[in-house]
């Protein structure tokens, strides 16, 4: 039993991250339609800008925060001057943000090297809970917290702000959005930007844990997109039930059977895929 609850716990951390990266991931899927390749380089450059601030004032938050801002920026330009450019070209945006994540990834070893580091552990949140036989750390604890936190956020803004009503009417006719006056363009851009913030806030929260390496992001992309895919792009509920699915799977996939880790993860994929091909939440 304690070795079931310890892996669960274990699961929505990953479940947490995983739901941090793919909800940006799935926003601006909903509003451009665009498969962004480069989503993994806003988490992999989160970690890094986190890192190089930490290192000069030993405050993982003030790291966080230029990371949030940093990415969001670099995301915001980037959809400004080059993905706009290619509007209603999913396949000419898909090719674009796999230049860039190229880039990205081989400025990142350029500029920090390859050396792998984790982010400091906020001395406030080291040590472990312990209830009875199960021991789990307090950070992995706090991470699942915030990710909650986001979550509840993120619904409220789009479910209950004149923001998330012109998402969601932008998610579901662009045109009929763009006639009834909403600034369709100005919108891409300010989800897309957040979005690459929510990514980099990700890598913050995994930093500790999971730290910063070359090639993390290619990485953990894979497990975004499983993640959109099974939950249905466009949609923050499927995004979360897939971030949990795929978390749990593979926790206990890696834990039971690392031999067929991969399968594990990519059969509930297929299966869903197979029954309902827009995925859990989405629609065509």
């Amino acid at each position: 039993m304690t070795y079931f609850v310890v892996q669960s716990l274990n699961g929505l951390f990953s479940a947490a991250l995983l739901f941090l990266i793919a909800s940006g991931l799935t926003l601006a899927f909903g509003v451009m339609r665009i498969v962004n390749i480069a989503h993994g380089s806003f988490y992999m450059l989160g970690v890094y800008v986190a890192y190089t601030v930490a290192a000069r004032t030993s405050s993982l938050l003030a790291g966080a925060l230029l990371a949030l801002f940093v990415v969001a920026i670099v995301g915001f330009l980037m959809q400004r001057f080059f993905l706009r450019r290619f509007a209603s070209q999913p396949l000419a945006q898909m090719m674009m943000t796999m230049g860039f994540a190229l880039f990205f990834r081989d400025a990142a070893l350029m500029l920090w090297g390859g050396d792998p580091f984790t982010l400091p552990t906020p001395r406030w949140l080291t040590g472990s809970m312990e209830i009875g036989d199960i021991v789990f750390p307090w950070y992995r604890v706090f991470v699942i917290v915030v990710a909650a936190l986001v979550g509840v956020g993120l619904w409220i803004v789009n479910d209950r702000t004149l923001i998330g009503a012109r998402v969601r009417a932008t998610v579901d006719d662009p045109e009929i959005a763009a006639a009834t006056g909403i600034n369709v363009a100005r919108l891409s851009g300010g989800v897309f930007a957040a979005g690459a913030a929510l990514a980099a806030f990700g890598g913050v929260m995994g930093g500790p844990i999971l730290g910063g390496y070359p090639g993390m992001d290619f990485e953990l992309l894979p497990l975004a997109f499983v993640v959109v895919i099974i939950g249905g792009m466009g949609s923050l509920k499927g995004a979360l039930i897939g971030a949990i699915v795929v978390g749990m799977i593979d926790n206990f996939g890696k834990a039971l059977v690392p031999e067929l880790s991969y399968f594990t993860l990519f059969a509930p994929m297929v299966l869903v895929l197979a029954l309902k091909p827009t995925g859990l939440y989405g629609r065509a």
